[in-house]
């Protein structure tokens, strides 16, 4: 019997110590910051504006299926960008992605990088001022531009994405955090990208990031 006991106070004893270390994993689990799936899209690199290049930060953004990649330059206030996202419909889309220095969460007044293929195949990418809620969509004179933007490339992955790449020139005195702006849109008509969907994802492409976090 004397035995009997000892062995039940051990098994009894070693029932607490297993409690108290799933306990102590479950606590320790629960105070780790949640994954956002940016560690996984930064190590991404690129084949396009001068190859192999690699972004130290990326954010999956909440709407079209598109990443924002960047490496940002505090001494200078400017951000080199990669911009992916999925075409709506395979060659015929285009992708555009933009900040609005206004701080609205609107595409009126977002200057743009948008990017198509062109009927004769060729890519098309280009800066564009978001003037209206039916904008032109036509290349933005240098004067017409609130910041500047330069080394405009982009590069059509597989036939189902595309990337647009921008080094951007942060407007003066407003710091690192800005509202952007992206979307995708279905058909180019005439070299010209068409109006895209005004309802679900494409009307809430909106968000706000600090480019120095």
């Amino acid at each position: 019997m004397a035995a009997a006991a000892t062995a039940h106070r051990t098994s009894t004893s070693s029932t607490f110590v297993s409690m108290a270390v799933v306990l102590v994993v479950a606590v320790a689990c629960s105070l780790l910051p949640p994954s956002s799936g940016a560690d996984a899209c930064s190590s991404h690199t690129f084949s396009g504006n001068g190859g192999g290049r690699l972004y130290a930060s990326c954010a999956a953004l909440p709407r079209l299926g598109a990443t924002l990649h960047y490496n940002y330059t505090a001494a200078t206030n400017t951000v080199a960008v990669a911009f992916r996202a999925p075409q709506a419909k395979s060659d015929d889309g285009w992708v555009a992605w933009g900040i609005n220095p206004s701080g609205r969460a609107s595409m009126v007044g977002t200057q743009a990088v948008v990017a198509f293929r062109r009927a004769n195949g060729t890519l098309a990418v280009y800066p564009t001022v978001l003037d209206s809620y039916a904008p032109s969509m036509a290349p933005a004179a240098p004067g017409d531009l609130a910041f500047p933007v330069s080394d405009v490339a982009a590069e059509h992955v597989d036939g189902k994405e595309m990337v647009v790449y921008a080094a951007v020139a942060l407007p003066a005195g407003k710091g690192s955090k800005f509202t952007h702006v992206w979307q995708q849109g279905s058909a180019v008509v005439k070299d010209v990208p068409a109006a895209h969907p005004t309802t679900g994802d494409n009307v809430l492409s909106t968000a706000t990031i600090d480019f120095s976090e």
